[in-house]
């Protein structure tokens, strides 16, 4: 709303000041001339003069506005990392994991990783399969969040 009143008051003394220069004839005096372009000059001041505050205080607010939206767009840019991290899980080598670890694992009871551990060691994960340590459908579950470095 401040914007629109500035750009209307910025309006008004753009069209004072073609209207004026508009009505001049050439066959006027130039002292005339003169003081018609004095006469413009004083009342497009006295226009400017008036519309500085408001234009300062919009000024202002647009700072504020752009700062408050500056810190808004790195909140959101922080919401989406913390979102994209939040589904990510850690591989865990089976080589190396803790009992504990393991059972962090979809399907992995305590005798599921005590086994695991006693199977070590693993050249490639479906060795757990292939050693007889877990089913192929224990193994589909935890496929993607385990490694064998």
């Amino acid at each position: 709303m401040l914007i629109y009143r500035v750009v209307q008051i910025s309006v008004l003394c753009l069209s004072a000041v073609l209207f004026v220069g508009g009505c001049t004839v050439n066959r006027e005096s130039d002292a005339d001339q003169r003081a018609r372009d004095e006469k413009t000059r004083d009342e497009v001041a006295k226009a400017t003069e008036r519309a500085k505050p408001a234009l300062e205080e919009a000024g202002r607010k647009i700072g504020k506005a752009a700062h408050e939206a500056a810190d808004e767009a790195q909140a959101a840019a922080e919401g989406v990392r913390e979102g994209w991290n939040r589904g990510e899980h850690s591989l865990i080598n089976v080589n190396e994991a803790s009992e504990s670890e393991l059972t962090t694992l979809p399907g992995i009871t305590a005798h599921a990783a005590r086994k695991i551990i006693e199977g070590r060691p693993y050249q490639a994960r479906h060795d757990l399969v292939a050693k007889g340590v877990l089913s192929e459908m224990s193994y589909q579950k935890i496929r993607d969040r385990i490694t064998s470095k």
